[in-house]
């Protein structure tokens, strides 16, 4: 399985949409695959397949201990959100920079899982947090989209410097 390269903020290509998944096939599978071997390699607790610049509505998380509760989230929908919760997030595409986010505390998400089948799950803590931030990069949104213009900016400088440094 090779791991996928990430694209880093600001890359423009991060704020496209994520197609719906259709078709559930040997494809999908070798992406998911690759997606958990790419997160994993990252290494990261969560990862969508936009940020590999794939346009399906894919994510994969992990955020066990031991990397040993992979959970495979296609097409999710938010059902259902309670509570309120301020929590440092950071970002594979987003490397090195951590900020707080407040997200909703548990949540309810309708999605499917590889073979298709429907489910529908509660997550809360540390899960409810990489779900929901996970999601928002299907919808071409990222975690330095709840900062201040100050803070994106200055996040923007840093991770554009840090671009050509490696070039």
């Amino acid at each position: 399985m090779p791991t996928l390269p990430i694209l880093y903020f600001p890359n423009p290509l991060l704020r496209q949409k994520a197609s719906p998944v259709e078709v559930f096939d040997a494809a999908l599978h070798t992406l998911v695959d690759d997606l958990f071997e790419t997160m994993y390699t990252a290494p990261g607790i969560g990862l969508a397949a936009v940020q590999v610049n794939v346009l399906k509505r894919v994510i994969v998380i992990d955020v066990s201990e031991d990397k040993n509760a992979p959970l495979c989230l296609i097409n999710p929908e938010l059902l259902e959100a309670h509570g309120e919760e301020k929590v440092e997030e950071g970002c594979l595409s987003v490397p090195s920079i951590y900020e707080p986010v407040t997200r909703a505390q548990s949540i309810k998400v309708r999605f499917r899982c590889r073979n298709g089948e429907t489910v529908e799950q509660d997550f809360d803590g540390v899960l409810a947090i990489c779900v929901q931030h996970e999601m928002d990069h299907l919808d071409g949104k990222l975690f330095v989209d709840y900062l201040s213009e100050l803070k994106r900016s200055r996040i923007r400088k840093k991770m554009e410097k840090m671009r050509q440094q490696t070039l």
